[in-house]
């Protein structure tokens, strides 16, 4: 199902913050963050050649984030930039002048770090980030994960020796709780999500997402035409989005986002022309986008540079990473966990309706990119989805680009 924006602000340009906080200066400065990063490398860009011709369209290019930076995902991009940045600012607050990012190592700055505590709710991927940023600062990190999240996504966060909290409920629940404890332990929240009166640091952690799209233009051979990304509370989406239009304004691609049905809350923001919490009714699968609540920063993004919002089902997610991890013809083989392929999930069942294909005008001329956001962060899942273990993917280089 897609539902074109019809929102008063669509195509507006950006709030003053947004467009500092997600621009060109902004992504820049990421980069340079990431460069004092040991295992710092821009991820892959493939090109899928034979499953874009079977799809009516003129180019596919996934972004791989299944390679960032030892996680496995591209929120190792947010959560930890935040607290890195938390940190020096503190840092800067307390020696009376500026620290920058080279200083870290400096007794008297990881002195500081030792002293503050990051809190977060997580499905996973975000919870990892910032666990692992607390780490490479000497910062303490205390995670809340919901009853959902499996004991092999959880154990990955631990291994960076965080302290695990467990909230029943849902991820809404588990970032309720975070917030709470963390007010009366005078803890810091690094959250992916925002709400009225917290959205200086989900800013942040939008911003570290920067990084990904500026490499992603380095290595694109054309700007495409289309865009589909995946988005639990949207903050991804509203980081690419907002790029693309900063970066292109009036010739920017046509912007598509895409949730689970079982999950849909910008969709329903979307129709409902104002932010709504949905009732929380059977998990889906694409377990990294199970969101019931928007960020409040994503939709004010979204709400100007979206054109349309669609839902996918179970079944569209799994094929998508079955059809990855089994590609035709010298397309790569890519492993995507169960949220990694939700944008591709999108665009095929775009390309399958012809009344969504007119209405987003995909033709044989168009050119999509579209991000893998997640490898098999759970390999055991992911095992149990695909029917191979993610080691058994092998990635072929024929038809790549990089």
């Amino acid at each position: 199902m897609l539902l074109l924006n019809q929102h008063h602000d669509h195509r507006k340009a950006l709030d003053g913050i947004d467009a500092e906080t997600l621009g060109l200066k902004a992504a820049e400065e990421v980069e340079r963050f990431l460069a004092y990063r040991g295992n710092h490398a821009p991820t892959p860009l493939h090109s899928l050649a034979v499953l874009s011709s079977e799809l009516g369209v003129g180019a596919i290019h996934m972004k791989d984030e299944g390679f960032r930076l030892g996680l496995g995902s591209f929120k190792a991009l947010g959560g930890s930039y935040a607290v890195i940045r938390l940190v020096l600012e503190e840092a800067s607050r307390r020696l009376g002048r500026p620290v920058d990012v080279a200083e870290l190592p400096m007794s008297e700055v990881r002195s500081i770090a030792s002293g503050m505590t990051v809190a977060c709710a997580t499905d996973g991927n975000h919870g990892r980030s910032v666990a692992q940023g607390a780490q490479l600062v000497g910062a303490e990190a205390v995670i809340f994960v919901h009853s959902g999240v499996s004991d092999e996504r959880v154990a990955a966060i631990a291994r960076f020796g965080a302290r695990m909290i467990r909230v029943e409920g849902t991820y809404d629940d588990s970032v309720a709780e975070a917030a709470r404890v963390a007010s009366e332990k005078g803890w810091t929240v690094v959250s992916d999500t925002s709400w009225p009166g917290y959205e200086r640091i989900p800013g942040l952690v939008m911003q570290g997402y920067t990084a990904m799209v500026r490499e992603a233009l380095r290595q694109l051979p054309e700007t495409p035409t289309h865009v589909f990304v995946q988005a639990g509370v949207g903050g991804v989406a509203a980081a690419v989005a907002a790029h693309f239009a900063l970066v292109f304004g009036d010739r920017r691609p046509t912007f598509i986002v895409v949730e689970p049905a079982r999950a849909a809350c910008l969709f329903e923001t979307a129709r409902a022309g104002y932010p709504v919490k949905i009732a929380h009714g059977e998990p889906t699968v694409m377990a990294m986008l199970e969101c019931y609540e928007p960020s409040l920063i994503a939709w004010r993004v979204l709400s100007r540079t979206a054109d349309g919002f669609m839902i996918v089902d179970e079944e569209d997610a799994i094929a998508a990473m079955n059809r990855l991890a089994r590609p035709v013809g010298k397309d790569p083989a890519i492993v995507a966990g169960e949220s990694g392929g939700a944008g591709l999930a999108g665009l095929i069942r775009a390309t399958a309706d012809p009344e969504i294909r007119a209405a987003l005008h995909l033709d044989e001329t168009s050119r999509i990119f579209i991000i893998n956001t997640e490898g098999a962060t759970d390999p055991e899942r992911y095992a149990e989805l695909v029917g191979m273990r993610p080691d058994d993917v092998v990635l072929h280089t024929d038809g790549a680009e990089t």
